[in-house]
């Protein structure tokens, strides 16, 4: 990939966006989608790789699921030329890999004769991760060493078949069926016609690496009767490496699998929860209730920062007050010396590690992480006539500077942010939430509950009745009371790993 400006670039790149799974997408992939002008992107590509697009990209849905087109192929080829002749940066967006039945090849002809440059972004095939979420092995020393992808989407019962049935049956080891589902009795028929054993045992895998992952397993003899029911999309694996799943499912061994949570928090503070989350097995959605900006103006920070050295401490009630403190701080040409010994406190664990990222170690930081706990710190006689700098939120509860000031200190309360509403269309989070498709959801902040109800809608505690909740803290915990919300789960330490373990732990309890 080179890097062009937007007049000569008119590049088209194909990107396999995998099958489910966005911790699957290739690192080229990403690159791809952070440059990218327009993306077209797939019903079957995740939505938290649209993440990666840069602030002002256009977002085209060409949905593609079961034969029900968004746009037909031919019309999104020629929007892909098009916008590409304009002189944009075009990602195209394919589910799994677009080489593999992902009619790249058809676009990568029409992007050809056109004369626009194209690059093809390999992308992790549903008929690897598929089975490999459900454990199961394409190929294994002790069963086979050949295996074959074949689409299952073409009538087996056709004169002119394709497939080569006779050789197909007994020549490969596993055989990989796309697309498949609806024809399943007459690829079971053919298989056993053409001299593959009916006992062979068989799986069929539907949203592989998805939270809503689901297996079947049995034989030639028993699949079809057992899988009743069973809508695509969906893979399916004809071979002796299917008796290793009951010995290999790993995914289904993590705490959260199956589980879809949704995270509330400002896009820039998610990645932390979502990789804890989805290392438990959990699928994840984003839906930034709250943005972080700066401040209505900065002079108040600056002047603050200008008479450092009058402050007996400085206190950080968040990660967010230490970086746009830094930036500051930086803007006036000063660092982490300008700091030294001034007693500086954190609220809890993560806002000290932001601070110690930037070389300060906290002095203070409560074994309770609110701001009643980080006031308790300081004694009366500690405070008597002492100036004391707060650099916070726009908008925050007065517990801190109060408590501070009744203990004789004279406290400067400064924004050095503002939490504002998030831009997300709550409309596809909406739906999965009225069709109990969303398992929990998690608040790790007052502003993360209020902007959600008013992002959601007035009936936004019926819906969540439906769901799981989980708060961070008892601050968190009263606001979404007041909103009608009762939260199940609360750790006992108010941070994300604790949150994280809180929710394992609850979904264990329901289970057993």
């Amino acid at each position: 990939m080179k890097g062009r400006s937007v007049a000569e670039s008119g590049t088209v790149y194909l990107i396999g966006a995998g099958p489910g799974d966005p911790g699957l997408l290739t690192l080229k992939g990403k690159r791809c989608l952070e440059i990218a002008d327009v993306i077209a992107y797939d019903a079957l590509a995740n939505p938290r790789l649209l993440l990666y697009a840069k602030p002002g990209a256009e977002l085209i849905y060409v949905g593609k699921r079961g034969g029900a087109h968004t746009l037909p192929q031919e019309e999104i080829g020629r929007l892909l030329v098009e916008r590409a002749q304009a002189g944009k940066t075009v990602a195209r967006l394919k589910g799994g890999d677009p080489f593999i039945f992902g009619r790249g090849g058809e676009e990568a002809e029409e992007l050809q004769a056109a004369g626009v440059p194209f690059e093809v972004v390999p992308g992790v095939t549903a008929a690897i991760a598929a089975p490999a979420y459900a454990g199961i092995p394409l190929t294994h020393r002790n069963f086979t060493s050949s295996v074959a992808f074949v689409t299952g989407h073409e009538d087996p019962t056709k004169a002119d078949s394709g497939i080569a049935w006779d050789k197909l049956a007994t020549g490969v080891g596993t055989l990989v069926f796309f697309m498949g589902v609806g024809q399943l009795p007459e690829i079971v028929g053919r298989l056993i016609e053409h001299g593959r054993k009916p006992e062979t045992p068989i799986a069929l895998v539907r949203w592989g690496t998805r939270a809503d992952q689901e297996v079947v397993t049995g034989t030639l003899a028993t699949i079809v009767e057992r899988s009743q029911g069973m809508k695509p999309p969906a893979i399916i694996i004809v071979g002796e490496v299917v008796r290793l799943r009951d010995r290999l499912r790993w995914v289904e061994a993590k705490p959260l699998f199956g589980k879809r949570i949704l995270i509330t928090r400002a896009r820039e503070q998610a990645s932390v929860l979502a990789e804890r989350l989805e290392g438990a097995g959990a699928e994840v959605l984003e839906c930034p209730t709250i943005r972080i900006v700066p401040p209505d103006s900065w002079e108040p920070l600056d002047v603050a920062i200008g008479r450092l050295r009058s402050y007996a401490a400085v206190l950080f009630t968040s990660a967010n007050g230490v970086r746009f403190f830094w930036e500051r701080l930086l803007t006036q040409q000063k660092d982490a010396r300008e700091l030294a010994g001034i007693l500086v406190g954190a609220i809890g664990p993560a806002t000290a590690a932001a601070l110690m990222d930037r070389g300060v170690r906290a002095d203070l930081v409560p074994k309770e992480f609110r701001a009643e706990a980080l006031a308790g710190l300081f004694s009366a006689d500690r405070l008597d006539g002492k100036r004391i700098l707060l650099a916070r939120a726009a908008e925050a509860r007065e517990v801190l500077p109060e408590e501070l000031a009744r203990k004789g200190a004279q406290v400067d309360v400064v924004p050095a942010y503002r939490t504002l509403k998030g831009l997300e269309d709550p409309a596809p989070i909406r739906a999965m939430l009225e069709a109990g498709q969303i398992h929990a959801v998690t608040f790790t902040s007052s502003s993360t509950v209020k902007y959600f109800v008013e992002l959601i809608g007035a009936d936004t505690a019926e819906l969540l009745r439906k769901t799981v909740v989980a708060s961070i803290g008892p601050i968190t915990t009263e606001t979404a009371s007041r909103y009608g919300i009762a939260a199940q789960v609360v750790p006992n330490d108010y941070s994300i790993p604790a949150l994280t373990d809180a929710l394992v732990n609850h979904f264990r309890s329901i289970s057993k």
